[in-house]
């Protein structure tokens, strides 16, 4: 009878030796199971993020060149058209000098026309252009605006026959003080907008 209580007892300790083996195994498969889908998961979720901070990275260059583009385009139109404006006052001078009706009017409707583009061409600025760089535009603005000031004062003189027409002397001191302090100006301009565009400034020199 002893014998047999061994076998039992033999039996049931092998039993459930292989049952707790086979548990134990089972429990070790789902461990390693979870920590692999747990590592994936991690995976996955570093890659979205990664691919997020691409996302983000790439858009905000895509806005930053969209940016320069668009200052780019604005000071190509601004550096044209402020020189424009000074070129036809220099040229309406020389017309004042010359003293030829035809010619003065003819470089007085042009001025009128290239101040209407200059006009426009600050209004843009002041919308896209940065304060560091505004100061600059406007230094000139406010120049060739005072020229254009003083030539309509001439040229008002120029047209009114019961007036002398403006001197030479005084047409050569325009051109002397208020002409070259615009083309000053316009060169500080055209350095200042370079700069902004990330174009070396000493290409200016």
């Amino acid at each position: 009878m002893g014998e047999t209580w061994v076998a039992l007892v033999v039996a049931v300790v092998g039993v459930a030796g292989t049952l707790g083996a086979a548990q134990l195994t089972q429990s070790r498969a789902d461990r390693t199971k979870r920590l692999e889908l747990e590592a994936l998961a991690r995976q996955q979720r570093e890659e979205r993020e990664h691919a997020e901070r691409v996302r983000r990275s790439e858009a905000a260059e895509a806005r930053r060149r969209e940016r320069l583009e668009l200052r780019r385009t604005c000071y190509i139109g601004l550096n044209t058209a402020f020189r424009q404006y000074q070129t036809a006052q220099i040229n309406l001078v020389h017309a004042l000098r010359s003293g030829d009706r035809d010619a003065v009017e003819e470089c007085a409707e042009q001025l009128e026309e290239s101040r209407g583009v200059q006009r426009e061409s600050y209004a843009e600025a002041q919308m896209i252009t940065p304060d560091r760089v505004m100061s600059t535009v406007s230094a000139a603005g406010h120049q060739l605006g005072r020229g254009y000031g003083t030539l309509k004062g001439f040229l008002e003189q120029f047209r009114d026959d019961t007036s002398p027409a403006p001197d030479v002397a005084v047409l050569d001191e325009f051109a002397a003080v208020e002409v070259e302090t615009a083309w000053a100006l316009l060169s500080d301009l055209r350095k200042a907008l370079r700069r902004d565009l990330g174009v070396d400034a000493s290409d200016d020199e």
